[in-house]
């Protein structure tokens, strides 16, 4: 009964805080928002500054997820192209070198402000501030049993695995973090991994 309670206040607080966080980002990087647009569109006029998709959400439910746009505009149908040089184990696809990545893309991403408009998805309640990174269906398709444990969780806009190693490990080595944070959750586990995250923001040399 004591767990019970402790996992109805833990979600109480966690979305309390997912709300609050949310808001005050969205409020104080609307000028970041605003400079990443318009670089976005002098790159590329006739692209949009937002990229939405599809992800896979807590229990397998389907959202759209955004993001601002740092590929160009057919980026998935070259896709299939290129998954031979996918430089990451397992159900992910990375590529250091990904040459559907526009040049605001790749700074953008190197610093994660790429990520942002995510916000907007933990005001809607598809994900949280910290969180299992959400998998694309395609990715989802190949779990095993282990894997979709990651799916028990809403996704985040962070996570263990974005602040520990990123894109410098393989998909099980990702999974074992997400599980990790699992069966670690707590509102101060949460604070560390966000206050960890401004770290990232600065730039990691393991994002691309």
């Amino acid at each position: 009964m004591i767990e019970v309670e402790k996992r109805i206040v833990y979600s109480i607080l966690k979305r309390s805080m997912d709300i609050f966080g949310a808001l005050i980002g969205i409020l104080v990087l609307l000028p970041l928002f605003v400079f990443v647009a318009i670089c976005i569109k002098l790159e590329d006029k006739n692209g949009s500054v937002f990229f939405s998709q599809i992800r896979v959400g807590k229990n397998g439910k389907e959202f759209k997820m955004f993001k601002f746009r740092s590929m160009v505009t057919d980026a998935e149908a070259r896709l299939e192209q290129l998954l031979k040089f996918n430089e990451v184990s397992g159900a992910m696809f990375k590529m250091k070198e990904d040459p559907r990545i526009t040049n605001i893309g790749k700074f953008i991403r190197k610093t994660s402000i790429d990520e942002l408009p995510q916000l907007l998805n933990v005001l809607l309640g598809d994900m949280s501030l910290v969180g299992p990174r959400p998998p694309i269906p395609r990715e989802v398709k190949e779990y095993t049993e282990y894997d979709l444990q990651r799916l028990s969780v809403k996704p985040g806009c962070t996570g263990l695995w974005q602040v520990s190693a990123r894109n410098s490990v393989g998909f099980t080595e990702m999974v074992e973090l997400d599980i990790e944070y699992i069966n670690r959750q707590s509102i101060y586990f949460d604070f560390f991994i966000l206050l960890k995250t401004f770290v990232v923001l600065l730039g990691s040399k393991d994002a691309y």
